[in-house]
């Protein structure tokens, strides 16, 4: 379709029948007394975007399309009337609007759409061309009424810059966590000048096969802890009794007895654990050489049994809110049952809700070195549990294209991927670097939110509900896998005083590539001083020793929001309370 000023005529396109797609996401709907804004993401790069409208809701009336009746079209920059009689539109005028990185947005005087300062609702249905894709009908129900004043709208610019938040991104080895202390100044200086925020603990258990772990040693996991801790960081656990491919390891008695002593370490230590690889079983805890369990892979029933009894010890040995990461696929398909973990079942606390998965050869061969038995059967597997559980690993050999950046890139978004080791293999990750796809690992490895827009009220009343609209992006590969809080912030503009009020949208659920809008109605403290409050948006972790930690909150991927000294994010506006 071609546009010019004027009527809009053409019965080119049966617009009634075209059926919803997934290239349209993350809508946004939001007005104040006198505009409604809309906005929506898409893929490509469509020479039209649309909005239409139907504002009496009633599909016998406009343009019949998705079950609605539209009376007005918004196309690029251009306000339209329908006429009657199927495609033919009268131009109203230019509105607000653009259309760039993927996102369109408009902005519409509500007399333009026959509509006044009252509050009403309307269906629309959005579109781009070429090639044509349209979604499926919404309904804006305006805000505004008693109590709550009249919902404005805030747009956002989003940020390329790396983040250096919690649980997510590449991460450093220095040295097993057994035989030499973490530098407190060395660990800060990975998150404030590399801007890494987790480290390897692999810890070795190799001189006590025979015996209980020294109290020295317990002593020492739990200094690396408090190191950690004060740094700023997390930890990626890993315990392993041979660095030999002899698989010196032990029996399972012996790993529960262990386990039943670094159990009270792992609940004391739980807020800076970031997950836990299973580890335990035979060379570097990897689980093929083993003395133990089933060596080289011939692993009988019993062998099974007793792998499968170390995975249950280790989930019980961690509170619930801590993940388990198994090598391979098959592992985990053998004990726990070949079915991914659905959407429902995740985050639930049973075993196969905490059992993530890790990758220590990443891309190096076809099979990566064994961690694939059948690819056809496995990716999928994986692709659609990890959109729920831990994934990381590291690389272990160049195997070029494979390991190069295409690959690289596809992999971590099917996969997930929340972490890599940053000390290896250094041929791949150097090969990332002078190919130029570095940088976007560094931003996309787990989550990356960004706001969108946030629409809420600038008056509302002590004791009244505050209804609050947020759109945050999420452009990373994964989403968290940990809990975490989400809170609306209210700061005293003269007194400093902070109130935080508790969004119940759970993090864990904003999936990577989409838009998600968190709406809700937030009831206002009747105690609440009068005055001017700075609006803010909190994502601490919930852990009681970390939660005003600013280090440990999620830093959104915008600019000009971020408050180093307290974690939170602004908003970029003031609530005003009589």
């Amino acid at each position: 379709m071609r546009h010019g000023f004027g009527a809009l005529t053409s019965a080119c396109l049966l617009l009634s029948s075209v059926a919803a797609e997934a290239a349209i996401s993350g809508v946004v709907l939001s007005n104040d007394t006198t505009h409604v804004t809309y906005q929506f993401q898409f893929t490509g790069t469509p020479g039209f975007v649309r909005a239409y409208i139907d504002t009496d809701r009633n599909p016998a009336t406009g343009l019949a399309l998705q079950g609605t009746g539209a009376d007005y079209l918004l196309e690029n920059g251009f306000l339209y009337k329908h006429l009657g009689g199927g495609w033919s539109w009268q131009q109203v005028g230019a509105v607000t609007h653009t259309s760039t990185n993927g996102t369109a947005y408009w902005k519409v005087a509500r007399a333009d759409l026959g509509e006044t300062a009252t509050p009403n609702d309307a269906d629309l249905v959005f579109q781009t061309e070429p090639p044509q894709e349209t979604s499926a009908k919404t309904t804006h129900v305006y805000s505004g009424g008693t109590g709550t004043g009249t919902g404005t709208t805030t747009w956002y610019s989003a940020s390329t810059a790396t983040l250096a938040n919690p649980e997510r991104g590449f991460y450093r080895y220095p040295q097993d966590c057994d035989k030499a202390d973490f530098n407190v100044t060395t660990l800060k200086g990975y998150r404030e000048t590399q801007k890494i925020t987790q480290v390897m603990c692999i810890f070795y258990l190799a001189e006590f096969k025979n015996g209980p772990i020294s109290q020295a040693q317990l002593d020492r996991f739990q200094r690396q802890s408090d190191t950690v801790r004060a740094a700023g960081l997390k930890m990626i656990i890993r315990f392993a009794y041979t660095l030999d491919t002899s698989g010196d390891d032990v029996p399972l008695s012996r790993v529960s007895s262990h386990l039943d002593q670094l159990a009270p370490l792992l609940s004391k230590n739980a807020d800076v654990i970031a997950v836990v690889q299973a580890g335990l079983i035979g060379a570097w805890g990897e689980w093929y050489y083993t003395q133990n369990f089933g060596n080289a892979g011939a692993v009988s029933t019993q062998d099974w049994s007793n792998r499968k009894a170390v995975v249950d010890k280790l989930l019980a040995s961690l509170p619930a809110s801590r993940m388990v990461q198994l090598r391979t696929p098959k592992f985990k398909r053998t004990m726990y049952g070949t079915s991914a973990l659905t959407s429902a079942q995740a985050f639930s606390g049973s075993a196969a809700s905490r059992i993530g998965h890790h990758n220590d050869c990443f891309l190096a061969s076809a099979t990566d070195f064994g961690t694939y038995e059948n690819t056809s059967v496995e990716y999928p597997y994986l692709a659609a549990e990890t959109q729920y559980l831990s994934m990381g690993g590291e690389t272990c050999a160049p195997n070029p294209p494979r390991s190069d950046c295409a690959s690289a890139l596809s992999e971590m978004a099917q996969f997930h991927y929340s972490y890599l080791n940053n000390d290896y293999e250094s041929t791949v990750l150097n090969g990332w670097s002078n190919a130029g796809c570095r940088p976007e690992i560094d931003r996309r490895l787990g989550y990356r939110f960004s706001l969108v827009s946030a629409t809420l009220p600038t008056t509302a009343s002590r004791g009244s509900v505050l209804s609050v609209s947020l759109a945050l992006k999420n452009e990373g590969f994964a989403a968290p896998y940990n809990p975490r809080g989400v809170e609306l912030v209210l700061r005293h503009t003269s007194t400093g005083a902070v109130h935080r009020l508790p969004l119940s949208s759970d993090p864990r659920r904003w999936a990577p590539g989409t838009t998600t809008t968190v709406s809700q109605g937030v009831t206002l403290p009747s105690s609440l001083p009068s005055g001017s409050y700075a609006v803010l948006l909190n994502l601490p972790d919930p852990t009681a020793s970390l939660n005003t930690r600013a280090e440990y909150a999620i830093q959104l991927a915008n600019t000009g929001t971020w408050e180093a000294t307290t974690g939170f994010n602004s908003l970029q506006r003031t609530l005003s309370v009589p």
